[in-house]
């Protein structure tokens, strides 16, 4: 999503007439868009302001993303060298904001939510030419208690569903093959226009669009992950057999300290849907280790989901108080040597199931979208449409890039697949 914003930025800048540099020290205006999502992320932020005031004076330096709307007009006060200070609803407005500074303002901001430019963004440069995403719903309604997302990206917002595929439309005719729905809780979207559309319906539409090949979406929110969205899937071949759904924990009593809106059980069978689809569909999840208050009978809970749901990948954090955040009052803080060994567990976990799953998929003839070259393999490597990694070779050195080619998968690792191109009449 982040990398998508960028997107944004870049493409309404060079439609102003502005020319993008390769360095810091070769640029009039420098813009850093940031993420808050971890700790120590402002201190990271506030470092590398200082290193940019440092790469040459008169420089205009413009803080955007999360961390530009969680800190706000406090920036110009721990940073005085910096101008202009937006969040990611403001985007489009940053011509009206870069005219103020031209102007003689030191100190312009972009900080609301209830912008309707806030999707408003069709000069974005896209930055691969055959895969590329598409917001869809902008915020958060969840109030979980250790995630500062409803104070970075405001509440939920969504677009109606006729602009998502007016511009779905543009960009498979331009020749883009593969797209990624965007939404910090994908799922929740609703269209506000009288159509009403759920999220199932318009990703099953955003799928039938011809010269799409592949069509995924990110990130979704267990409580409304609803089951037409495995019957679409089941349904339409163009959307991708892969959902990351995030648990973040397996145990129920966490849950709710989280403030997550389900049981364990409620998750579990949304995972039986998805392993009850007439489709093999790859499942991913986020788990946070070491919230406050998290035994270790607790922990072990969230391994146990681990080996029974056997996820295809994980991405494992340990808790790190975020500001604004309920969490920040609850006691009984985890000492982070604790939270560092369950990681470590965690990891090691995956890895072993990961090796497990990958050996299986030995012998499968796979669809790869090939993504580029590795030279120092000499290997070719891209995507399945389940997601997954896959490094081949068996092909003449052509311009392979964007192509959709079947591999046969010779070997399985823990993070990737390697295999031979088929060849094809």
């Amino acid at each position: 999503m982040n990398a998508h914003d960028s997107e944004k930025v870049v493409g309404t800048l060079l439609h102003e007439g502005y020319n993008q540099v390769a360095t810091p020290e070769q640029a009039n205006y420098i813009f850093y868009n940031t993420c808050s999502i971890r700790d120590k992320a402002e201190q990271k932020v506030f470092n590398k302001l200082q290193h940019f005031k440092n790469s040459g004076k008169g420089k205009v330096i413009a803080l955007l993303g999360c961390v530009a709307q969680q800190e706000g007009a406090k920036i110009f006060d721990r940073a005085p060298h910096v101008s202009l200070v937006a969040g990611s609803a403001s985007y489009a407005k940053l011509p009206e904001m870069l005219v103020q500074i031209e102007s003689g303002n030191r100190r312009v901001t972009g900080l609301d939510f209830d912008t309707p430019e806030a999707f408003d963004t069709p000069y974005t440069r896209r930055d691969n030419p055959f895969r590329t995403f598409i917001t869809i719903i902008e915020g958060c309604d969840k109030a979980c208690a250790y995630c500062v997302v409803p104070f970075t990206r405001g509440p939920e917002r969504s677009r109606t569903a006729e602009s998502i595929l007016d511009e779905a439309r543009r960009l498979a005719d331009s020749g883009i093959t593969e797209v990624t729905l965007l939404g910090q809780n994908v799922n929740s979207y609703r269209d506000p226009s009288a159509s009403k559309w759920d999220f199932a319906r318009l990703l099953d539409e955003v799928g039938r669009i011809p010269g799409f090949r592949r069509v995924r979406f990110t990130t979704s929110h267990p409580r409304d992950f609803v089951k037409p969205i495995i019957d679409a899937i089941d349904d339409n071949p163009n959307l991708c057999n892969h959902v990351h759904l995030p648990v973040q924990s397996g145990s129920s009593r966490v849950l709710e300290g989280m403030r997550r809106l389900y049981t364990r059980d409620q998750y579990m069978e949304r995972i039986d849907w998805m392993k009850n689809a007439n489709r093999d569909i790859a499942i991913t999840t986020d788990l946070i280790v070491g919230f406050p208050g998290e035994t270790e009978r607790e922990f072990e809970e969230t391994l146990e989901l681990m080996e029974e749901v056997e996820y295809d990948a994980i991405f494992a954090f340990k808790y790190s108080p975020r500001p604004n955040t309920s969490a920040l009052a609850m006691g009984d803080h985890i000492p982070d040597e604790e939270k560092t060994r369950r990681i470590v567990i965690v990891n090691e976990l995956q890895r072993a199931i990961q090796i497990r799953r990958h050996s299986e998929l030995i012998g499968n003839v796979e669809e790869v979208h090939v993504e580029g070259r590795h030279e120092s393999l000499q290997q070719w490597m891209g995507k399945t449409s389940q997601n997954r990694t896959l490094n081949f070779s068996g092909r003449d050195a052509e311009a392979l890039s964007g192509s959709y080619v079947p591999v046969r998968v010779t070997r399985g690792g823990p993070n990737s697949l390697v295999g031979e191109a088929l060849s094809v009449n």
